[in-house]
């Protein structure tokens, strides 16, 4: 097991929005045909009335307009207007589009195949994840000893519209009692309920306003989750600045629950996470500032009253427990190593000094997890995954034979379970499920996929370009077999660049449609990324963000030069940090692609620490108060600040959701306010805004669709394609 996986990852901004996760079959879609009619202009546009007001702030002596401050009130009654007209005016836009209806039949079509995840068994049942084909949530099945599968849980009964979701699930130690948390309209806030596992019959009332958490179980006698004391509105509270651990005992009041970390100043952090060990003998404290360090402590379970001890304590490295045999603790940690170890120490003295090699870092990234009672190490190859099986001695048993290159997730286990199991995919081959048998080390194929998709129909390939400065960065290049390199093929670059996030290959139907069409995928390991360790993430941030908007200015400047595509046929896309990405990009280089499409974006780089989820952030970003050289840098490339009159923007589609708790839509609502007002250009600057919809996770397939069609179909059509 990897213990730190049962609470909520430290950098919740890294939702790497990378592509939903799902398949498709090979079509032979006739190339998309360009065509000299023009599409509709921004002349042709009429867009809502957007008021300025005159907010002023200062920072250092400097003065900074912010017009459109009142669109911050996301549940005011003039912005609950203006969203209205404003998906008036995009919907009005998106519904002339001639093969927007074509792409939505296409995506569900391939949409629509039984997926099944990975089995997992908790007391008497195997339990799994399944979905029919366009169930707008995956339901958990279970079985006993082989018998016929029931569902467990189906959070498509949780809500009308299919916009609540399982967030998380998590059982007790002999799987009779289960917890569960749910988001509501892609919140973040989280509610946990408990049940009967047997009975599926809800044991007490719910635990609410949980956020950024896991559910990590101690025996069957209650477990620990984290939250914030709730804050009103969007403005940030300092309350948010606190990450709280409690302890939940089962049959009591959530007002009785136990404050176990993070009630002084002192204990004062962001994140923080409690996980239990298998054998319930330790808690385990993580605890960050920011997102990038955490300090860890350890409290001995079986001495009632026991203190907490000191593992590390450390604002720019990142240490975790993979698992214990007795006192004995493995552990896996950048500290000393940027590309992480593993090392050991007793649980009695567990400070660094005392720590102990168990297996040496390497030239590559290390991400490890334990099963079977074997360490699993999966090293990160210029993005693609390679796995070795360690014996808890430190022996390398053996390599785990891949099918290809591309990516392993879910490896880990039990330590008595001898059947472990693993997903593999790429670009082009989708998710199949391994089984391995832990003390053989053999893998056998459990479940292939059911998409409807001829991988040989498709090449992805790995290229190295040089970025500005001469750094070499790679990108990943996947399209159809035979596709003529002659600069008019429609291409989506999609970069994240940030919060140690790596961007492996990954399947999924929407890329499939797209490539259908004739479309390139290019998909670059821009720095601020974790896909060569802690110097690289550290290159992409604060004062050294602008590398990674040169590393994707550099990769669009391949593509055009290599003859993939051109100025005419390309696009940018990225979510979240990546909105950020593309947003800054646009406004640096408007002249480099046609058509623009952020998604959930951070683009008010001088208040983005102000909102509620934005205050851990400050490790990748820095802040605007921090000093008058972080203030002139970060609005430098704000995009909010860096639209300019009388320049002439591409084709934008801004996206976001009324209901981000993450990156609240303040961010996006303003910047295209910006774009609307300043544009001098024909292209449209428009925004889709999601209503009864967060950050992304626990988006309904219904709702994925729709959006996926709109913005292919706006792409498509703002590179002047006529049919499909």
């Amino acid at each position: 097991m990897n213990y730190r996986s049962s609470f909520a990852p430290v950098a919740v901004i890294a939702m790497a929005f990378a592509f939903t996760a799902c398949s498709s079959d090979s079509g032979d879609s006739t190339a998309p045909q360009a065509s000299n009619k023009t599409t509709p202009t921004m002349a042709e546009i009429s867009y809502p009335d957007t008021p300025k007001g005159n907010v002023v702030d200062t920072y250092f002596d400097q003065q900074v307009a912010d017009p459109y401050r009142w669109l911050e009130d996301d549940r005011s009654a003039e912005t609950e207007a203006w969203v209205g007209a404003q998906n008036a005016v995009t919907f009005g836009y998106l519904d002339q589009i001639p093969y927007r209806d074509h792409l939505k039949q296409r995506l569900t079509e391939l949409w629509n195949y039984e997926k099944v995840g990975s089995p997992f068994t908790e007391g008497n049942y195997t339990y799994f994840y399944k979905n029919d084909g366009l169930q707008n949530q995956y339901v958990v099945y279970r079985q006993k000893d082989g018998g016929e599968a029931e569902v467990f849980l189906d959070p498509n009964t949780f809500s009308k519209d299919g916009t609540t979701s399982l967030a998380s699930l998590s059982f007790s130690k002999d799987g009779s009692i289960a917890a569960y948390a749910i988001s509501e309209g892609g919140s973040d806030w989280r509610k946990i309920i408990i049940i009967d596992a047997e009975t599926k019959e809800q044991l007490e009332a719910p635990l609410n306003d949980v956020k950024f958490s896991g559910i990590s179980w101690f025996g069957n006698e209650g477990f620990y989750y984290s939250s914030y004391d709730k804050p009103k509105g969007s403005e940030l509270s300092a309350k948010t600045d606190q990450h709280k651990l409690y302890y939940h005992k089962l049959g009591q009041a959530q007002s009785k629950d136990t404050l176990v970390f993070g009630g002084t100043e002192q204990e004062k952090h962001r994140y923080v996470g409690g996980y239990v060990t298998e054998d319930d003998s330790y808690l385990l404290i993580s605890a960050s500032v920011s997102t990038s360090g955490n300090d860890l402590y350890l409290k001995d379970l079986r001495k009632p009253n026991s203190p907490l001890v000191t593992i590390i304590e450390s604002t720019s490295t990142d240490t975790e427990v993979l698992d214990n045999v007795g006192s004995q603790l493995i552990l896996v940690t950048n500290h000393d190593a940027p590309n992480k170890k593993i090392v050991t120490v007793d649980a009695s003295n567990p400070g660094v000094e005392h720590w102990q090699p168990l297996i040496a870092e390497t030239e590559n990234v290390l991400t490890a997890s334990t099963g079977g009672g074997s360490i699993f190490t999966e090293y990160m190859v210029d993005a693609v995954s390679k796995v070795y099986q360690y014996s808890y001695s430190g022996e390398r048993l053996r390599e785990i034979e891949l099918p290809g290159l591309g990516s392993v997730s879910g490896l880990s286990g039990k330590k008595h379970e001898t059947q472990l199991y693993y997903s593999f995919t790429n670009y082009i081959t989708p998710p199949t499920i391994f089984s391995l048998d832990a003390s053989q080390g053999t893998s056998d194929i459990y479940r292939t996929s059911g998409a409807k998709i001829n991988s040989a129909d498709y090449v992805s390939e790995q290229v190295f370009y040089t970025s500005k400065d001469g750094t070499q960065v790679p990108m990943i290049i996947t399209h159809k077999k035979g596709l003529a390199l002659d600069g008019n093929n429609p291409t989506m670059l999609y970069g994240y660049g940030g919060f140690n996030v790596s961007l492996t290959p990954s399947f999924s139907i929407t890329n499939t449609v797209w490539m259908e069409q004739g479309g390139i995928l290019a998909v670059p390991n821009l720095r601020g990324g974790g896909e060569y360790g802690k110097a690289w993430h550290k290159a992409g941030t604060q004062l050294q963000k602008q590398n990674v908007f040169d590393d994707f200015i550099a990769a669009a400047e391949y593509l055009i030069e290599k003859k993939y595509t051109s100025k005419q046929f390309l696009a940018i896309r990225g979510g979240s940090n990546g909105g950020l990405l593309v947003g800054a990009v646009m406004t640096q280089r408007p002249d480099l692609v046609q058509v623009a499409l952020p998604a959930v974006g951070v683009l008010d780089m001088l208040r983005y620490h102000t909102f509620t989820a934005g205050a851990g952030w400050a490790y990748d970003y820095g802040t605007a108060e921090q000093s008058p050289e972080m203030f002139a840098y970060l609005k430098g490339y704000s995009p909010v600040h860096n639209v300019r009159e009388g320049v002439s923007y591409p084709a934008t589609m801004v996206t976001t959701g009324d209901h981000d708790d993450r990156v609240v839509p303040a961010h996006s609502f303003k910047f295209a306010a910006h774009l609307q007002a300043k544009q001098s250009g024909t292209a449209p600057t428009l925004i889709r805004i999601e209503t009864n919809a967060g950050h992304g996770a626990g988006t309904p397939v219904s709702k994925t669709i729709d959006l996926y069609a709109d913005i292919f179909g706006f792409t498509l059509y703002n590179m002047g394609i006529q049919k499909l």
